[in-house]
């Protein structure tokens, strides 16, 4: 899926083209050289044609221009107390990127092909500078190029692209959505491979985590009692118009594509980032209402794939999110659907069967193991559920020797500071527990569960006070009923 330009760099490029620059003037004060000047007059403001002849007969030179060799420096560092030379520059090679591929083989084949922009990305701090967004536009290109052509990535490689990807995580946090598209586009462009993929994922804190934000904007908003689980349609947090769709949170309909497809590429590496998306993100109930919302078929199509993709490659870990989120019931009403996009359709196919599948083998305590077995708790229905603790309360404290209590103990001992709702619903399981099982008391003490729940009666979260106050109420109801 190629994506078109930000139209934010567009304009400002054919602004910069329009420009005129005294090039003999920076001659004059040696900013360029003689040598220079003839190079860039011969492929300056002429034909693409005459531009590419004019190139590819003399691409080592035009490289040595670019980059420097060791004997000359680039022009980006003859050039770079002259903003509008650099700007210029910036453009046109993107352009030459773009427009030249043997040129483009011999930049990233150069022994540092990113050696003299990567310090044009540090010239600001202010995300809307033009030296730094037009330098990330080239660097993304030429390095896209790179990674593709060497899979196993390089020590130039493995040098820029924390960097670039550093600066773009900046762009996204930025209050502007032009910039914030521009972040994304970005992005999509570098994570061609797996080495790329990787890295981004290693640097989820600041390039991955704000995307988040902006898929929990689109959906209205994170809420953590139970409103991404119920079965109600979301139409209302839609306001769409014919020419300017937006999605909840004034989430353009565009960034919002954008963004799915950055997370769809990254799910490519399922087995690596599935358990940290269900972790740190709630992946799972976070894209079911985004199915939900979902106001075109190209979004709906990334959606899907990027479910297939993760819950494929982890069933055991993400699967028992599912059923609370009433992921079942969404697949269901969006088969009624009029679809025509083939992929979708497809993926919607497998998605459902997946799903299907793991439904019918699961009784109320098997979803319950499964969801601790995850590592993960959400307000699935047993936990709340009297019925379901008399029955299974002894079976759970008694399988495999207190394996489900020793994880939920496990569990208990994260800070979970970006979900603390699974706190609080690890006390309530430990309360129902010791309610159900109090000659187990001793038991579940000696896993911790005791001190824990009563370490978090001081945390900021009041569900999670609340519900470790009721934990150890049961604790201290069984002494004095006993005393």
């Amino acid at each position: 899926m190629s994506l078109d330009p930000p139209v934010y760099i567009l304009s400002l490029q054919n602004n910069i083209r329009a420009r005129p620059i005294s090039w003999e003037g920076a001659v004059r004060a040696k900013t360029i050289t003689e040598s220079d000047l003839k190079k860039i007059k011969a492929i300056d403001k002429v034909r693409k044609e005459q531009r590419k002849q004019t190139i590819e007969s003399d691409v080592k030179t035009y490289t040595s221009l670019l980059l420097g060799d060791g004997e000359s420096k680039s022009i980006f560092e003859n050039a770079a107390k002259r903003t509008d030379i650099l700007q210029y520059m910036l453009v046109l090679t993107g352009d030459l990127i773009d427009d030249i591929p043997a040129l483009t083989d011999s930049l990233i084949n150069h022994p540092h092909p990113y050696q003299s922009l990567l310090p044009l990305l540090r010239q600001s701090n202010n995300p809307e500078d033009q030296i730094p967004l037009l330098t990330s536009s080239v660097l993304s290109s030429l390095l896209s190029h790179g990674l593709v052509a060497n899979p196993k990535s390089t020590p130039e490689i493995d040098d820029a692209l924390p960097k670039l990807y550093s600066y773009i995580a900046a762009l996204s946090k930025a209050s502007e959505s032009n910039l914030q598209d521009i972040a994304v586009q970005e992005y999509s462009k570098l994570l061609r491979t797996s080495k790329s993929r990787q890295q981004f994922w290693q640097q989820r804190k600041e390039t991955l985590a704000p995307l988040f934000e902006i898929l929990q904007s689109a959906t209205g908003g994170k809420d953590t009692d139970s409103t991404l689980y119920n079965g109600a349609s979301s139409t209302s947090s839609r306001a769409l118009t014919e020419n300017n769709i937006k999605v909840g949170g004034s989430v353009g309909l565009q960034l919002l594509y954008h963004v799915l497809m950055v997370v769809w590429q990254v799910s490519f590496e399922g087995s690596l980032v599935g358990k940290g998306m269900d972790e740190e993100y709630d992946i799972i109930p976070l894209y079911t209402q985004l199915l939900r919302i979902s106001p075109k078929e190209k979004t709906t199509r990334l959606i899907l794939g990027t479910l297939n993709s993760l819950l494929s490659t982890n069933k055991a870990t993400l699967m028992p999110a599912a059923l609370p989120a009433k992921l079942p019931a969404v697949l269901t009403n969006l088969k009624t659907r009029h679809l025509t996009d083939q992929d979708l359709i497809e993926d919607l196919e497998a998605l459902t069967s997946m799903v299907d599948d793991y439904t019918k083998t699961q009784t109320t305590f098997d979803e319950y193991a499964a969801e601790v077995q995850s590592g993960h708790l959400r307000w699935s229905p047993p936990h709340k559920n009297q019925d379901f603790w008399r029955e299974n309360a002894q079976k759970i404290i008694d399988q495999e020797k207190g394996e489900l209590c020793k994880k939920l103990a496990e569990i208990m001992s994260k800070d979970w500071q970006n979900d603390k709702q699974v706190l609080a619903i690890a006390c309530n399981d430990v309360a129902f527990l010791v309610k159900q099982c109090p000659e187990k008391r001793q038991q579940l003490e000696k896993m911790g569960l005791k001190s824990r729940v009563m370490a978090l009666m001081q945390d900021e979260n009041e569900s999670v006070r609340w519900e470790s106050l009721r934990a150890v109420g049961e604790w201290l109801r069984y002494n004095f009923d006993h005393s």
